[in-house]
């Protein structure tokens, strides 16, 4: 069910987003907007309008051009969105497909605040449809993950100040000692899909 129309979409988390509808016919009444994972499909629009009940119901909203804007995305919300056009029964135009690739990253300390001297690791995870797969080429072109400086700069894995692991599937962790000269300092986790930063996500470190 892969067509030419089909988008794939990159987000953080805690981001809005705006998902094209590449079928839309004059106005927006006949679009209906699917959501599918894990093979359960749940009805987001439906005739142009929100369909009560459903988890996201609050931050969604259909645009004048038919996309579906979803507010304040949550790891959650990765998945397959399915953009329809319906007249009565009928289908009017071929589906088309947009996958959502939701960038998160957790710390390892619940603190807003780390003394010095203390270990922290950052995990960050896209959480992706099975279409993407990183670090290998499957049907796309390659996506990786990477941790950088605030100069932007990518952290190497011959730095001893950092720990670089790849603990799974579409995952990088940092890990570092911190130090008091860390206060305020940026690292930020980066996806690339062939030579383009698709998107990122920074963590600042406040030290106690």
């Amino acid at each position: 069910t892969s067509g030419v129309d089909d988008a794939h979409v990159f987000i953080s988390s805690g981001e809005n987003v705006s998902l094209p509808c590449n079928n839309a016919l004059h106005d927006c009444n006949s679009t209906t907007w699917n959501y599918n994972r894990l093979s359960a499909t749940v009805e987001l629009i439906a005739g142009g309008l929100k369909k009560k009940g459903t988890e996201s119901h609050e931050r969604l909203s259909l645009v004048s051009n038919c996309s579906l804007n979803i507010k304040n995305i949550t790891k959650e919300d990765y998945g397959s969105y399915t953009c329809q056009q319906w007249s009565g029964h009928q289908k009017q135009a071929n589906d088309t497909y947009v996958y959502l690739h939701v960038l998160h990253v957790s710390s390892s300390s619940s603190q807003t605040e780390i003394s010095a001297g203390s270990s922290v690791s950052l995990s960050c995870q896209l959480y992706s449809y099975d279409e993407v797969s990183c670090g290998d080429s499957g049907r796309y072109e390659r996506v990786d993950l990477f941790w950088a400086n605030q100069a932007g700069d990518k952290l190497k894995i011959s730095d001893s100040r950092y720990q670089i692991s790849a603990p799974g599937h579409c995952i990088i962790t940092l890990t570092t000692t911190l130090l008091n000269e860390d206060d305020n300092r940026e690292w930020r986790c980066n996806v690339t899909q062939g030579d383009q930063v698709k998107t990122s996500v920074t963590y600042t470190v406040k030290i106690s």
